[in-house]
Order: structure tokens, then C-alpha cells, then sequence
């Protein structure tokens, strides 16, 4: 008798805060589907993405491994990448038939990766004409979007605080083209072979510019502003005072232009969440949600102005911490309703859906899967998660970290500068207690596990007993063909 073997559904945002769901308890933010899915399955809060920015993350996820055996510690382009082995590759030796929608953000374009097909496109901007050979593009020219830059008509910074309503037809906003090329997957597949699908959407990704309805939507209620810790920097340019780029990302944005903004973030992400909710009825009716097992996640978060900060790159749980949720099939004997406790990270992404497969996992793969703890098992666990960023913005921010989801140790490679939140307490990051007295045992306990994290790095960040400010922090790895 043949092994029952599940179909796999890998959902991915970009640049979504753990905190923006219903589930978490955010105060306004409509997430329904998404809800369902973790508070169904398991809901997994204390997850972590090991480099907060875009491309080295989607390294981790896609290979399993963490960022020291990528080798890719910050955020830079077109560096290709040639990992051992990938998610969608096992998956494809085993049999699965495999299809990615949407964004890969990986070197060279077009590379599968293990994909045997893919409707790919990195972004809903064109900024390039190179750029418009995307799948996307295509999408647009065939509805009569030819002009160079249509896509990007509304003015929006693809990577600033600014906001306003979409100026395309919701349907053909990038996040309803991943489902609609998921559907045309689902409905043309080959029936004798379970699947893997990965459903990458470009939001919350700005420019923040959701269809209107969504929009207007958080433009109508009192949003939550941001958080600003005792330790933030309040110098930081003001908008409107013409000292604030529009991508700025150490700024204090105006409350009327914070408001903008949030309402294009959260608009973006409810917009994700009734497309999501679209893909689940269409594989409802096909008769393949019983037999699919679901993970979505995202890339690395969103600082929105805590802590007078924008963008990513950051240590902080509105940067560093990601959504992470899964849901199995019955038949996999998985409880309902679970709320995990361990940390996880994105390396855990492909050891748990190869484990879903019944597919060993490679040698190399440094995440674990998380289904012993949705099976309510309670494996050996990692004690904390290493994250880090080389300076992206200014060479000083660059970072390490290391957290269990109650506490957070972060040391400054160039500036040797320290900080230490009791997260338990304290989840916003508003006190930095690192010249607490009574926390100074914990402190301590914190640096030391960092310096023996960081001994064998070859950048000398730690001698394995102290830690060594001011050593290069570049993007890759130094090593080898790198």
C-alpha cells in the first residue's frame, strides 16, 4: 500500500511584523483567514527571521540552513546562489510536483531552484525596462498596461513611509495575480502527484499603495501609533520638515502621514489575508484542502515608526520578528488550537515540510521541524535563535542577536554598543535594561552565550571569551568563494 503523503502549501509576505495579525492580538488589523489557519493549527509566536531583510532571508528559507552557512549576513543583489540542496529540489526527487507563484527574490532571475515551473515576478514596480520580461508585466501589458513605469504610475517609494490608494483595478494588483496563477496551477496539475505550491506575495512590501476599498478601510478608524522606547534616538529627521527622505529609515513620521502609512500597510496585509481566503475556498471545492499541509510565514517584518525608525535590517521585534503558523491535514494527527512556546526561525521552514513529505531531510539543514510540537510532543529544543545584519542604511547599525521570545541580547559589531529587553514584560522593547542592576546576571549570561556563538567567525567578532567592537561587518561571510 502506498504511503499517504500530503500535498504541500507554503505561504510567504514580505516584510510583515509578527504582531500584524488578529490571532496576535493586534487592535485593528482584520487577518480572518489567516486566524483561522494558526488557531486551527498551531500558532507559532516566537518566531524569528535569522537576517531581516529580503534576499538573504529567502536564502534561509528555501535552503534550510541559517544565515553563517549561506553565508549571506546582509542585503545586497544579484549575488547568485548555488545552495546543495532546496525545498522545492527534494520535494521534485520525491516526486512532488512543484510550482511557484510570485516572488523568489534569489539570483539569477528565473533560476527554479528546484521548481519544475513558476509564474515569477519579484515586484508589482517595474523601476527597469529589463524588468517587465516578469511574469507580472506580461500580466499587465495583456490588459493594456504597455507604457514603461504604468505599473509604477501611482508615485509611490518602493521602499518609503508614503501611502495612497492603488491606481490599478483590485484585480490586477499582484497580490490577486499570485492567486489567480495558484488557481490555474491547482486546476491543471498533474492529479496522480501531490503537490508543492509556494504562494509569495510582494505585500506588505511597500510602496503602500493598497486597492482603495482597504485603504480607505484604516483610513476610517484610530489606528495605533507607534512605540517609542526611553532609548530611541530623537533626533532622528522629522517629516515634513525637509529633513525626511521618503525611504528614509531613521525618521519620526508626522502623526497625518503615520496614519497614511499604517493604513497602507495594514490595508496591504487584509488585502493578502481575502486572497488567501480565495485560494482556500478554490482548493475547498477541488477537494484538496483535506489532504494539504499549510505553513505561511514572512520574510522579516516592518519597523512603521517604533522607536522612530522604518524598514527592516533591525534586531527589533517590529523588524526581526515574523508570523509564523501551520495547519496539517487530520489524518496527520496534529492537535488543534496549539500555541508553541519554542523559538523558531525560517531555517525551520524546510525540515518541517520535507517531514510533512515523509522526505529525509539533507545533511546540511541546520532548522528542525516543528511537527513534533504540533503532534503537542515536547522535543530537545534550540535555547535561543542567533540573528544578525551587516549595516545596510549606515555602516554602524550593523547588528547581532540572540533571543528565546522572553528575552533579547543585541550587540552593534562596529559601535561594541549593547542593549538587553526583557520581552516577557516588556514585548514592545520600550525599556532597554542593560545597565539594570538586577538584570545584570542575565546580561552577562547573554553575552557570554553571544561571544561563544561568535568565536569561530571570521570576521574575529569574539576571541570566544569577550566580544571585539569595530570588526568588518560586510554582507557575506568572508571564505571561500565568496
Amino acid at each position: 500500500m502506498a504511503v499517504r503523503r500530503p500535498n504541500l502549501l507554503l505561504l510567504v509576505t514580505d516584510q510583515q511584523r509578527g504582531d500584524c495579525l488578529g490571532l496576535d492580538g493586534h487592535p485593528v488589523l482584520s487577518t480572518p483567514n489567516l486566524d483561522q489557519l494558526g488557531g486551527q493549527g498551531a500558532f507559532f509566536r516566537h518566531a524569528y527571521t535569522e537576517v531581516p531583510s529580503c534576499i538573504p532571508a529567502r536564502r534561509i528559507l528555501i535552503s534550510g540552513m541559517n544565515q553563517v552557512s549561506t553565508g549571506m549576513v546582509g542585503m545586497r543583489g544579484h549575488d547568485e546562489f548555488f545552495p546543495p540542496h532546496t525545498l522545492p529540489g527534494e520535494l521534485a526527487k520525491a516526486g512532488y510536483q512543484t510550482h511557484c507563484v510570485g516572488k523568489m527574490h534569489l539570483a539569477p532571475n528565473r533560476k527554479r531552484y528546484g521548481f519544475q515551473s513558476m509564474a515569477w515576478s519579484d515586484a508589482p514596480h517595474a523601476m527597469h525596462r529589463d524588468e517587465f520580461e516578469d511574469d507580472y508585466h506580461r500580466f499587465l501589458a495583456r490588459n493594456g498596461y504597455q507604457l514603461y513605469n504604468d505599473s509604477a504610475a501611482h508615485g509611490i517609494d518602493p521602499n518609503g513611509w508614503v501611502a495612497r490608494p492603488s491606481h490599478l483595478d483590485e484585480r490586477l494588483s499582484f497580490s490577486n495575480w499570485c492567486v489567480d496563477e495558484a488557481v490555474d496551477f491547482l486546476t491543471r496539475r498533474d492529479p496522480t502527484a501531490p503537490f508543492f505550491l509556494k504562494v509569495s506575495f510582494h505585500a506588505p512590501h511597500p510602496p503602500l499603495a493598497p486597492p482603495a476599498l482597504y485603504y480607505d478601510r484604516y483610513m476610517q478608524m484610530d489606528l495605533p501609533g507607534p512605540v517609542v522606547g526611553d532609548w530611541a534616538d530623537a533626533r532622528a529627521p522629522l517629516t515634513g520638515s525637509g529633513g525626511a527622505k521618503t525611504d528614509a529609515s531613521h525618521v519620526r513620521i508626522d502623526p497625518a502621514a503615520m496614519k497614511r502609512c499604517r493604513a497602507g500597510y495594514y490595508g496591504l496585509i487584509n488585502h493578502v489575508d481575502d486572497q488567501i481566503a480565495r485560494l482556500m475556498q478554490t482548493m475547498a471545492r477541488l477537494g484538496l484542502a483535506r489532504d494539504t499541509f499549510t505553513l505561511f510565514t514572512s520574510d522579516h517584518g516592518e519597523m512603521l515608526g517604533d522607536h522612530n525608525m522604518f524598514r527592516k535590517t533591525f534586531a527589533y521585534e517590529s523588524s526581526a520578528r515574523v508570523p509564523f503558523l501551520a495547519k496539517a491535514p487530520a489524518w496527520m494527527e496534529c492537535r488543534s488550537g496549539v500555541r508553541a512556546e519554542q523559538v523558531v526561525g525560517l531555517q525551520d521552514v524546510m525540515p518541517t515540510m520535507l517531514d510533512a513529505a515523509g522526505v529525509p531531510v539533507p545533511e546540511g539543514v541546520d532548522g528542525r521541524s516543528v511537527l513534533p510540537i504540533m503532534r503537542g510532543e515536547t522535543p530537545a529544543w534550540r535555547e535561543f535563535l542567533h540573528g544578525e545584519h551587516a549595516g545596510c542604511y549606515r555602516n554602524e547599525d550593523g547588528v547581532q542577536y540572540l533571543t528565546d521570545g522572553r528575552e533579547k541580547f543585541i550587540w552593534y559589531t562596529q559601535t561594541g554598543r549593547e542593549q538587553f529587553f526583557d520581552l516577557a514584560a516588556d514585548p514592545q522593547e520600550c525599556r532597554d535594561l542593560i545597565r539594570s542592576a538586577p538584570h545584570a546576571p542575565r546580561v552577562d549570561l547573554w553575552r557570554k552565550r553571544m561571544a561563544a556563538q561568535l568565536k569561530d567567525r571570521p570576521e574575529g567578532f569574539s576571541d570566544g571569551a569577550n566580544l571585539v567592537a569595530g570588526r568588518k561587518h560586510e554582507y557575506l561571510i568572508p571564505g571561500p568563494g565568496r
